[in-house]
């Protein structure tokens, strides 16, 4: 019976294991951040700590993105996902294992290094899964995992992280020693990566081998592959890396990551530190940016909704991105009235609509290097443009500790030293400025952005490669 089992709309059961690995990542992920409070008090960290902590991942998050895409270029969709997936899994697990800044750092480092790959991968099941016109809403929808795992982790981590075990469960806590909760969280969310696994095995080939497909949407993908990009043969050969690096629309789409996702990156590791710090809420009532990532959810999904019905009216694929990119870029504006803001509710009022924006516009400007770069490498030309993303985050995350935190009492460590030889003047201007600085240079990112893609013809990449 199971051998002749045809699965309608398998691509759309497809992304939903996707979107299921993607809620996972940044559980997984933002189990740190939920959790600062107590871990920071726990290991006597202080915010420059922290901040370290946090680079580190960035950091090897920054290597994984260079080689991760050619692996799953390499490897295949499916066998590369396994792999990032086992890997950071594993890596969260062992986070429990963390009696210091030093181990900590180690094993967010190895955390990094799997969680990179989950997006390239992500971008490629999508490509040889979908259409133009469904591309944006399929990243869009994935990508809402993240924001759903980042919206559910406060309510999984944080009870975990303050049950009485002693009480209750008292031979954990004797397992775990001092910290029980906030370790427990890190094994019980890895465990669930493992077992993600057992569907992903059975579900994802290529569409022509996969013997769930209907044969209705096999001649659709196939059709639609044909008629979008005919000159992106199976059999061309992937680009160099000379050829990735010599691309145009390589770096006009770094630059415009490393410009904007430093946003979102803020709102993961420091906006529940901005609501502890400066709103006064206590690690309890830091459930409440679940709202922040519903929004994000939501643009996420509305997002790449919206591009897609530009597609379908007959605009360009890569223009549709654009205008819905720039509706995102007039938003962000309302950034510096966060920090300003008297009342709770009016401050997590306009965070929603800046978070709505931000991932909106990230959704659409990764479908910007679906639509334009060959299948054959897009998982290398992927994995090299996000790299922009995590150099934004590391400086990101520089400025705001230096800004929250003013002058350090310790030594320097190799991350504060490099980035102090690029951005030591911008450092010294904000340093003991606050959150407020940042969220004014948030208003800034995205226009600044939006003008460079369009100034440098985005919209007309495609035809680029194509000739």
């Amino acid at each position: 019976m199971l051998k002749n089992l045809k699965i309608p709309g398998l691509r759309w059961w497809i992304v939903a294991l996707v979107f299921g690995a993607a809620v996972l990542n940044y559980v997984d992920r933002q189990t740190l951040s939920a959790l600062a409070p107590t871990i920071q008090r726990d290991l006597a960290m202080d915010d420059r700590a922290y901040a370290n902590v946090v680079n580190i991942f960035l950091v090897a998050y920054t290597i994984a993105y260079l080689i991760s895409g050619r692996i799953a270029d390499v490897m295949g969709t499916r066998a590369s996902m396994v792999l990032f997936v086992t890997w950071w899994s594993v890596a969260n697990m062992l986070t429990a294992a963390a009696h210091g800044v030093t181990s900590l750092g180690a094993y967010r480092f190895a955390l990094g290094l799997g969680e990179a790959g989950v997006w390239p991968a992500a971008s490629k099941a999508v490509s040889e899964w979908f259409p133009a016109k469904e591309r944006a809403l399929a990243i869009g929808f994935y990508t809402m995992g993240a924001t759903i795992g980042a919206t559910v982790a406060p309510y999984l981590v944080i009870p975990l992280a303050t049950h009485a075990y002693t009480e209750t469960m008292p031979a954990v806590a004797n397992w775990l020693g001092p910290g029980t909760g906030w370790r427990l969280a890190f094994i019980l969310t890895g465990l669930a990566g493992l077992i993600w696994l057992v569907p992903w095995l059975w579900l994802y080939r290529q569409p022509r081998q996969s013997k769930l497909i209907t044969p209705a949407e096999l001649q659709m993908i196939e059709q639609s592959a044909a008629t979008e990009n005919p000159a992106d043969s199976a059999k061309a050969n992937a680009w160099s890396w000379k050829q990735v690096f010599l691309f145009r629309g390589t770096w006009l789409l770094l630059l415009g990551r490393l410009l904007t996702d430093p946003v979102w990156y803020f709102y993961q590791f420091w906006f529940p530190k901005y609501l502890s710090a400066d709103r006064h809420l206590s690690q309890e009532q830091l459930k409440i940016t679940w709202i922040v990532y519903a929004a994000a959810g939501v643009g996420s999904l509305l997002g790449g909704w919206l591009s897609g019905r530009l597609v379908k009216r007959g605009v360009a694929p890569a223009a549709s991105r654009l205008w819905i990119m720039l509706g995102c870029a007039c938003l962000m504006p309302l950034s510096p009235f966060i920090a300003q803001a008297t009342g709770l509710s009016f401050t997590m009022t306009l965070t929603v609509c800046t978070v709505f924006a931000s991932l909106a516009w990230l959704i659409n400007i990764s479908s910007l290097v679906v639509d334009i770069v060959p299948r054959h490498s897009l998982g290398t030309v992927f994995s090299v443009v996000a790299t922009g993303s995590t150099i934004g985050g590391i400086v990101m995350n520089m400025l705001v500790a230096t800004m929250v935190s003013g002058p350090s009492t310790k030594p320097a460590g190799f991350l504060d030293q490099a980035i102090k030889t690029v951005c030591g003047p911008l450092l010294e201007m904000v340093q003991g400025q606050g959150y407020a600085q940042w969220f004014l240079i948030m208003a800034f990112l995205h226009p600044v952005a939006w003008l460079l893609l369009k100034l440098g013809n985005a919209h007309r990449l495609r035809e680029e490669v194509a000739a």
